[in-house]
C-alpha cells in the first residue's frame, strides 16, 4: 500500500516520549492513573503528540499486553493529539508479528505512526538494516519513523542507507539521535523524511535549521518553556528563542545526568506526579541528583 499525501502524517512539533509510571516495589505494576494524569497535564501545556512505549517508557521491561494497556490509557487522556507507538526487537519474525498486531487489532486506538529502531545487539550492517526496515514497512499499513540511535542499538544508519529508505512510501520520518550534524542537515535538505531531533541538547540547532520537530524526554518538565521555544523558532523570533533555550540547558543536562528515565521519574516524584519506581536493571536516581532535580519547577523558568 502506498500512502497518498493526504494519509502521510504531519509529524511537526514537540512529541513527548512518555515514561511509564509504576507502583512501588515489589509489585511495580503500571500505574495507569498516574499515566493518565501526566498525559492530561502535558496535553494541556501545548505539546503536539505522544510516543508510547519508546525507550523512555521502559518498553523492553513491559509485556506486550502492558504496552497495549499503556496505549489505551494514553489515548483516553491525550485530548485527540496524535500517538506514535514504539516497535523494537532483535529478530524479524517477532517484530513482524508485533507489527501485525499494532496495525490490525481493532481494540487498539489509532496511531499516527510506528517508531522503529534497528535490531538491537545484532549489528546487521547497512544492508541488513535496510532489509529490516523495508521488510517492516512492506508489511505495515501504518507509516514508519526510523529511530537512528546507534549508542543503544549498536547499528548506525548511514546517510546513504537513510536516503535509500526514504524512497519507501511508508517510511516518513526519522528520530535523529545519530550525532552527525552533516547527516542531519543532508536529511533536512533532502526533504523526503521528516526529521525529528532525538538528542535533547541538539533540539535548538535542529529546529532552527529546519527539522520538523523533536521527540524529547526532557519535555516532561519545563513543558511550557519548550512549547514557547518551538513557537519562537517557528516564528523567527530568534532572540527570544535563544533566551528560552539557555534557560533550559541545565534542566536538559540534569535529565540525562544518569540513565534515562531515572532522573525524569525522580523529578516527577518530587512534584507529586507519579512514583520514582523503575523496573530492574534500571536503578533510581542518586540522592545528589535528586537534590539538583528538585530545584527545577514544574513549569516556567
Amino acid at each position: 500500500m502506498t500512502l497518498t499525501p493526504s494519509l502521510r502524517p504531519d509529524l511537526q512539533g514537540l512529541w513527548v516520549p512518555l515514561i511509564t509510571p509504576f507502583t512501588t516495589a515489589p509489585e511495580r505494576q503500571v500505574d495507569h492513573a498516574a499515566l493518565g494524569r501526566l498525559v492530561e497535564r502535558l496535553a494541556s501545556e501545548g505539546v503536539h503528540g505522544f510516543v508510547v512505549c519508546g525507550t523512555t517508557g521502559e518498553a523492553s521491561a513491559l509485556s506486550e499486553a502492558e504496552q497495549d494497556a499503556c496505549l489505551r490509557t494514553v489515548a483516553a487522556h491525550a485530548r485527540g493529539l496524535p500517538l506514535m507507538m514504539g516497535l523494537g526487537g532483535d529478530a524479524l519474525a517477532p517484530a513482524l508479528a508485533r507489527l501485525e498486531h499494532l496495525c490490525h487489532d481493532s481494540t487498539l486506538p489509532p496511531l499516527a505512526a510506528l517508531l522503529v529502531g534497528a535490531p538491537a545487539y545484532i549489528r546487521p550492517g547497512q544492508a541488513g538494516a535496510q532489509h529490516w526496515f523495508e521488510a517492516l514497512a512492506d508489511a505495515s499499513r501504518l507509516p514508519l519513523v526510523l529511530y537512528d540511535i546507534p549508542y543503544r542499538s549498536g547499528c548506525e544508519l548511514h546517510l546513504d542507507t537513510l536516503l535509500k529508505l526514504a524512497a519507501h512510501p511508508r517510511i516518513v520520518g526519522v528520530k535523529d539521535c545519530g550525532g552527525d550534524l552533516g547527516k542531519t542537515l543532508a536529511l533536512i535538505g533532502d526533504g523526503r523524511l521528516q526529521v525529528l531531533a532525538g538528542d535533547d541538547l541538539q533540539m535548538f540547532g535542529a529546529l532552527a535549521q529546519g527539522a520538523a520537530g523533536a521527540i524529547a524526554a526532557s519535555l516532561h518538565g519545563r513543558t511550557v518553556d519548550f512549547v514557547a521555544l518551538h513557537a519562537a523558532l517557528r516564528d523567527n523570533r530568534l532572540a527570544q528563542a535563544r533566551t528560552l533555550w539557555h534557560g533550559l540547558r541545565t534542566w536538559i543536562e540534569d535529565c540525562f545526568a544518569e540513565p534515562n528515565p531515572a532522573p525524569i521519574k525522580a523529578w516527577l516524584a518530587a512534584v507529586g506526579a507519579c512514583g520514582p519506581t523503575l523496573r530492574p536493571p534500571l536503578q533510581a536516581a542518586s540522592p545528589a541528583l535528586q537534590v539538583r532535580l528538585r530545584r527545577h519547577p514544574l513549569s516556567g523558568g
